[in-house]
């Protein structure tokens, strides 16, 4: 079984963006684990029975539906509680909870940027693949350069599936993905790019990378 490798973020605040250029809100985030690199290919078929035919590569056409299903399966697997329970397509979250899940949109920024107060934490084409690379499909994890959280990927390859509705105020329920693709323009992958679609769609530029920490300690 291919292990989920972890590490974890210390607690700290961060400028969160906005891609639309307007002005920035100071946020504060409580320590949490996160994934290094986005959940595989082999990883997403250990745990959930599907296909993987580039074990190595993001796993993609994950709906958010899925992520929150695979979140729950890693649980189980290492013994912890799931975090989310399900009625219907109505998903609850267990704030208390410490097995595996999404991170929120705050948790995934201050990640990403790892300090950084730019748009992205460093050059793009040495950390993140786009279109600028010409490539028809994700690549293998962790083959450019990391943040100083030593995370890969978070820019390019694959946008990431977060726990957050797009519009948090209004009725519709789509969810957020952050970070940029391998299909999106290097000016549009960076730190503040989120994106929405609903629970049920897939994508092929789009994967999910888990966090684990419960909601209680944060503040």
């Amino acid at each position: 079984m291919s292990d989920v490798e972890m590490t974890r973020i210390p607690a700290g605040t961060v400028l969160r963006g906005d891609q639309r250029g307007g002005e920035r809100r100071e946020i504060t985030v409580a320590d949490f684990e996160i994934g290094v690199y986005p959940i595989t290919e082999e990883q997403l078929a250990e745990h959930l029975g599907v296909a993987a035919r580039h074990p190595r590569r993001p796993a993609v056409e994950v709906s958010w539906f899925r992520a929150i299903r695979l979140c729950n399966a890693l649980s189980e697997w290492e013994g912890l509680d799931p975090v989310y329970s399900f009625d219907g397509e109505v998903v609850d979250w267990d704030a208390e909870g410490d097995g595996f899940r999404l991170p929120t949109e705050d948790e995934w920024e201050y990640a990403c940027r790892a300090g950084a107060t730019g748009s992205t934490y460093g050059h793009i084409r040495e950390i993140g693949w786009t279109a600028a690379d010409r490539l028809g499909s994700p690549v293998d994890v962790g083959l450019r350069l990391p943040n100083l959280h030593s995370l890969f990927d978070t820019l390019g390859n694959v946008s990431e599936w977060c726990w957050d509705r797009f519009d948090p105020e209004g009725a519709s329920e789509t969810r957020t993905f952050r970070g940029g693709g391998w299909a999106d323009s290097a000016a549009q992958v960076r730190a503040a790019t989120r994106r929405a679609g609903r629970p049920r769609d897939a994508y092929d530029d789009v994967g999910v990378r888990v966090a684990r920490g419960a909601l209680s300690r944060r503040s």
